[in-house]
């Protein structure tokens, strides 16, 4: 009992620093991003690197994506441990669809934030249209990238390929163990109208024994 006392505080404390890294680290690049602060770590090219091309092809949109996908984790591995712990179909059949509402809306972030990056590039292309046209076609592209067509083409890419993943991550951890769980759970349900019918037919048996068997005395009397 201690120990599982002492596993479950240690796990708690560790869930508890990792969300907050997980928050800090963030809150460090929203604030990056939006130009905020400066961070002397970027230096690093690698990290530089790997920072222009998410602040570039992801932007903020890198926070829903975040988020949905640690809400898909976390309803995945507690399906997992639902499954494990056998318990009702209904709350099975919530959490399953739970999952999908992540993985579908993981879709629809990349849809809605395409909008959103096309309509911010466009603006900032062509919002003002005297300038556009003596800008030229390659700085009217050049407008398009600054204002976001990047992001809006990235987070298509990012939305599709990472949605289907989540499915076939699914599929491919719980895919056979949910097949059999509904299938046990149609078995049982089955297995159950059965004995009823049986318990109807028996009683029925019983009622029309009884019924010839007082006919018989009747007619004896």
């Amino acid at each position: 009992m201690q120990q599982l006392r002492d596993r479950g505080f240690f796990n708690g404390v560790l869930l508890g620093m990792t969300f907050s890294f997980v928050i800090g680290m963030v809150a460090v690049y929203l604030l990056t991003v939006l130009e905020v602060i400066s961070v002397a770590v970027l230096d690093v090219p690698q990290i530089q690197v790997l920072f222009e091309w998410s602040r570039r092809n992801l932007g903020l949109s890198i926070l829903p994506f975040g988020i949905t996908l640690g809400l898909y984790v976390h309803s995945l591995r507690t399906l997992q441990q639902r499954l494990n712990d056998k318990r009702p179909q209904d709350e099975i059949s919530q959490l399953e669809h739970l999952n999908d509402v992540w993985t579908s809306l993981f879709f629809g972030i990349g849809v809605i934030w395409t909008a959103i990056g096309m309509r911010s590039a466009l603006l900032h292309a062509l919002g003002d249209p005297g300038v556009a046209a003596q800008a030229g076609a390659y700085a009217v592209l050049q407008r398009l990238v600054d204002g976001g067509i990047l992001t809006a083409l990235t987070t298509t890419i990012v939305g599709g390929v990472g949605g289907y993943l989540m499915r076939v991550i699914k599929s491919s951890l719980l895919g056979t163990r949910l097949s059999r769980f509904y299938e046990e759970q149609e078995q049982h349900h089955a297995n159950r109208v059965e004995a009823l019918l049986s318990d109807i037919r028996e009683s029925v048996e019983n009622v029309s024994a009884r019924t010839s068997t007082a006919y018989a005395l009747q007619e004896e009397q």
